[in-house]
């Protein structure tokens, strides 16, 4: 239940992150205001609460994991949000980043 808890923490942060960095493109990028901007904003200091959640006490590793949330979530986005096609090397990349993650977050380390 604990890796359950962490994997959906892990996908709210990169929705706030990825969401608030992606409004602040719009924002400013794609001309489209300062409230664009504003919510942008707002996201990513909501994703810096998100990973104090994490089961985890050591901060480095928290964000370390994040890093491959952040590369498979930011492909999965650019899909959904702007119809990017990613290519083979693109999935690969992204697979091995979360297994990754998987490791340096969920490996077993014998109680420390």
């Amino acid at each position: 239940m604990l890796i359950l808890r962490s994997a959906a923490l892990f996908v709210v942060a990169a929705f706030f992150e990825i969401g608030g960095a992606w409004l602040v493109w719009q924002g400013v990028r794609e001309h489209r205001g300062w409230l664009w901007v504003t919510g942008g904003i707002l996201a990513l200091g909501a994703y810096g609460f998100v990973a104090t959640f994490q089961p985890d006490a050591h901060f480095g590793r928290i964000l370390a994991a994040y890093g491959g949330i952040f590369v498979a979530g930011s492909i999965l986005w650019g899909v959904v949000a702007d119809g990017y096609r990613p290519d083979r090397w693109d999935i690969t990349g992204a697979l091995i980043c979360l297994a990754g993650m998987a490791v340096i977050m969920w490996a077993p380390r014998g109680g420390s």
